[in-house]
């Protein structure tokens, strides 16, 4: 039984990684939205369970057709995993050039379209992962009768443990090999796994027919079947649809990072294995029947648990190690209680309902997985926009008491010590309900305010005058600064002609946009977040005009999707993604492939303008090389606040003007938005103080001389936990860092 958890220790942890590296080649593809990603792990999710589903049909109906050994069959499961590796980069390569040959006439054709590509690409892999199940317990079925009728357990128990891994260990080799470096390595381990299980199956003898293995528990549960069939489903839905309102409420304090999403998800199923092994020895001295009204009654008190947690009495800024330590704690407390229930009851219920039987686990590991598909689209798409994060948890809370409340009393007379057992449980229940229905929300941190949500995010905006700030799931995403106005002036200013158009990529505040229009040129910007467009007048009172006027247009879509589907070119092209500069998904905006696209939406001598808002010497390097590789002339300009860089690119040479000769090519209106908040005296000055931190993209690229350019597979500011973890020496040795950029760290330390 021992190579068994061997087996599916490690199937986890690759199915974990297929899943990290998977998501992040398709938004490479196909965008970065919400629907994108929903669709991508709604498909995921899916050929599990039809993998899980259909192998135990197959294997009940054709396991007399079986002549090998059973454990042969799940080497070439998990041989075939192993494939998917190699075939699935390209075809989701493959999908996007087809997706691109057709004309979409709107975003849902488009999601349509890339959802049934993507399906195609990555179910039938997936229904490989899940089908290993039902394999593995028909081998244990042969090999061990007497243990087999908790074989689902004992498989879920290792496959949990090797997602946690799973989690965490994938981000550390895509720092150190890329995307498709870290998928070599998955498929090494699946096929190691395949030649484990062929080695271990030499000796065996001709595998058992399924009926003739099976038949001394081919009989019903006992119990009601639709119970079961609503439990695994609600248990699936309410563990992802409150993930999701978990990555809302604690962004805030761990951030937008790969890390923090995974520390989330590894608290989740640590947890959730802990709950299973605890589950795995309960069972072996009490019969399986399933749990009592108490344990669905504490299940939905977990629920409040975030409330108390992510109290912004309670938690704290991560300012400091210690700090964060003590978000390390509020998210243990918030997360695990709930994850750790779950872990207990869903093997429970798998276990009752399949006794052994790989048939029945298969279906009800499906069930459990529609549940978990249902899930993220309910809460992401329909109760946030709806109702706040707390109310969603007020909602499953009180679905998970009532369930737990109607079986307490339906249930039979309880024993004296469970009766005293559950009053403490509902003492404690009442105890934490208080403090969930007291406790504050991140928002009410700011006054005055203005909250909106949405499917993809929650906005605060929030502040008075030059205070005012930006928030997207409580990240604060920019100010009103001087610094945005740049963007649009300096570049525009720039131009060996007079422009006809702009387009700004993430829209913010909107203070850029606003500075485009005062140019008098027609103005497209990107947004991704629905509701950050729909603050602008909090922003600025003019917003509303703005918006109206014929020149503005605002498109909701990711940027990177938007330019690869317009045919349409421009003067400029100004960015602003989202800080900080190593949040998830940036990289697609500051990649080669990104800026291959740009070039052909820019008119020949057009003048992309990309900020880089800070990072250290290594994604400065990465940028700065990324662009110089893909575009001819390239100039660099510290900010007028002596903050950040503005990297100004284009096919032909940017002309150098002095500070008179930019502001004479400005209109009168775009002088005096320019100047709206200094913090130079004059014009002239403002672009002198621009003009004075030029520097080179030869010099960034010398602090870092054996970084490569930034691309889709090697985003070297999302991941970044080895080079700032690592000893010097090591770091050295992996990023071949020479002996004066040592020197120049040391200083920057002391610094």
């Amino acid at each position: 039984m021992t190579w068994f958890f061997v087996f599916f220790f490690v199937s986890g942890f690759c199915s974990l990684l297929y899943e990290i590296v998977w998501l992040r080649l398709s938004m490479a593809q196909f965008g970065v939205t919400t629907a994108l990603v929903s669709i991508v792990l709604s498909v995921f999710m899916a050929g599990l369970g039809l993998g899980s589903w259909a192998s135990g049909r197959l294997l009940q109906r054709y396991g007399v057709l079986i002549k090998f050994p059973s454990l042969r069959l799940y080497a070439l499961t998990e041989c075939l995993i192993g494939v998917s590796a190699i075939v699935v980069p390209y075809s989701l390569s493959w999908d996007r050039h087809l997706l691109q040959s057709i004309s979409f006439s709107s975003s849902a054709a488009y999601y349509l379209g890339s959802g049934i590509l993507v399906a195609i690409t990555i179910i039938p892999w997936c229904a490989c992962m899940g089908a290993t199940i039902p394999i593995a317990m028909f081998a244990i079925r042969q090999r061990f009768r007497d243990a087999s009728h908790r074989s689902f357990s004992y498989l879920y128990l290792a496959n949990v443990l090797g997602a946690v891994v799973g989690a965490t260990v994938p981000l550390l080799i895509i720092e150190l090999l890329g995307f498709q470096g870290t998928l070599k390595v998955g498929a090494a381990s699946n096929l190691l796994l395949a030649i484990g299980a062929f080695l271990l199956s030499r000796g065996e003898g001709q595998s058992l027919s399924f009926p003739a293995a099976l038949s001394e528990v081919n009989k019903k549960p006992q119990g009601a079947s639709s119970t079961l069939t609503w439990l695994l489903f609600g248990t699936g839905l309410t563990s992802m649809a409150i993930e999701v309102v978990w990555i809302r409420q604690y962004t805030p304090y761990l951030g937008t990072f790969v890390y923090a999403f995974a520390l989330i998800l590894s608290v989740y199923l640590a947890a959730t294995f802990l709950g299973s092994r605890i589950y795995r020895t309960w069972s072996c001295t009490r019969e399986r029947d399933l749990p009592g009204g108490s344990m669905w009654f504490l299940l939905g008190v977990s629920i409040l648990l975030p409330l108390i947690f992510v109290d912004p009495r309670v938690q704290f800024r991560p300012s400091g190690q210690s700090h964060l330590w003590l978000n390390l704690f509020c998210l243990i407390m918030g997360v695990a209680p709930f994850s750790g229930i779950l872990g207990f009851v869903t093997p429970l219920l798998v276990d009752r309902w399949s006794n052994g039987d790989p048939d029945r686990a298969g279906r009800a590991y499906a069930i459990n997985v529609i549940g978990c598909i249902v899930g993220p689209l309910l809460s992401g798409f329909l109760l946030l926009p709806l109702i706040s994060e707390r109310w969603e948890l007020y909602l499953f809370a009180g679905l998970w008491v009532a369930v737990g409340l109607v079986r307490n009393f339906s249930g039979s007379q309880q024993s004296t010590r469970n009766a005293w057992a559950g009053k403490l449980g509902y003492a404690v229940a009442a105890v934490v309900t208080l403090f969930a229905v007291l406790s504050k929300d991140f928002s009410d941190r700011f006054w005055p305010r203005e909250v909106l949500r949405d499917h993809t995010a929650t906005i605060i905006a929030a502040g008075r005058g030059r205070e005012k700030r930006l928030r997207v799931n409580g990240v604060g995403i920019t100010s009103l600064t001087p610094v945005t106005k740049m963007m649009a002036h300096f570049p525009l200013a720039s131009l060996d002609r007079q422009p006809k158009d702009a387009l700004m990529i993430c829209f913010g505040m909107g203070t850029t946009f606003r500075s485009l229009l005062s140019w008098d040129i027609s103005t497209t910007a990107v947004e991704l977040v629905p509701s950050v467009p729909r603050v602008f007048g909090y922003f600025h009172s003019d917003g509303p005009e703005l918006l109206r006027s014929p020149l503005a247009n605002v498109v909701i879509d990711d940027g990177r999707r938007y330019l690869e589907r317009t045919s349409q070119q421009y003067d400029l092209v100004t960015l602003d993604p989202p800080p900080p500069v190593e949040a998830a998904g940036s990289s697609m905006l500051y990649s080669k492939e990104f800026y291959a696209t740009i070039k052909q939406r820019l008119r020949p001598g057009g003048i992309l303008q990309q900020w880089l808002p800070a990072g250290d010497n290594v994604v400065r390097a990465s940028v700065a090389r990324a662009i110089k590789e893909s575009f001819p002339y390239v100039r660099v300009f510290g900010s007028v606040e002596g903050w950040g860089l503005h990297f100004l690119a284009s096919d032909r040479p940017i002309a150098v003007r002095s500070p008179e000769e930019l502001v004479e090519r400005m209109p009168e209106k775009a002088v005096r938005d320019m100047m709206e908040w200094g913090p130079e005296a004059t014009p002239q000055a403002q672009f002198s103080a621009l003009l004075r931190r030029e520097s080179t993209p030869d010099q960034l690229m010398a602090e870092a001389p054996g970084v490569p350019a930034l691309q889709d597979d090697r985003p070297e500011n999302e991941y970044f936990l080895l080079r700032h973890s690592l000893p010097e020496r090591w770091s050295q040795l992996v990023w071949k860092q020479s002996d004066a950029e040592k020197g120049e760290r040391s200083q920057a330390s002391l610094h």
